[in-house]
């Protein structure tokens, strides 16, 4: 299996948000109603927001590929593009969708170090992801990467209120 990671820029806009429309439907539709899963959608993975999100200088999207097959997505926040505010010496990992057939090939711990990587080449003291309590596999992946829950927030799920817990790594 050949791995690649690169960047994602604007000239790609259309496959992120092909593929950030599939990860997502992917993992949630069974747990949330048609309804919630529109709106979200139809908010976070607009062709406008991605746009903005891939024009900011604070926030980074990557592809990862398998046999030079798409296989998901990263997207990092840096400075005040994060969703909380933990600080100029933090990098939150914001999205790490890896489409169902690529799943449980050990593409998240690629997309994990790649964050931790970009991380420490900015000087970036921990880096943290919001994960939604209910996503058990999620949790125990993120916690063999060496995760902690520090705390949690909410996460709008269309009209509903969904708790993430917020999980953190140290790097120095």
């Amino acid at each position: 299996m050949t791995i690649n990671i690169k960047k994602c820029t604007l000239e790609y806009l259309g496959l992120l948000q092909e593929i950030s429309v599939e990860t997502f439907n992917e993992t949630y539709k069974n747990q949330n109603s048609p309804e919630n899963m529109k709106t979200y959608m139809d908010k976070a993975f607009n062709t406008k927001q991605l746009e903005e999100q891939l024009s900011n200088i604070s926030s980074e999207f990557y592809f990862i590929y398998s046999n030079e097959e798409l296989a998901g997505y990263l997207k990092l926040n840096f400075n005040n593009a994060q969703t909380e505010t933990m600080g100029n010496n933090s990098l939150e990992i914001e999205r790490i969708y890896i489409r169902k057939k690529f799943q449980k090939q050990g593409l998240g711990k690629y997309l994990i170090n790649k964050a931790i990587e970009l991380a420490m080449e900015r000087n970036k003291e921990k880096i943290w992801l919001g994960v939604w309590e209910n996503n058990e596999s999620a949790v125990t992946f993120y916690k063999k990467m060496e995760f902690v829950q520090t705390g949690t927030h909410i996460f709008n799920m269309g009209n509903e209120e969904h708790l993430d817990f917020i999980m953190c790594k140290t790097l120095i």
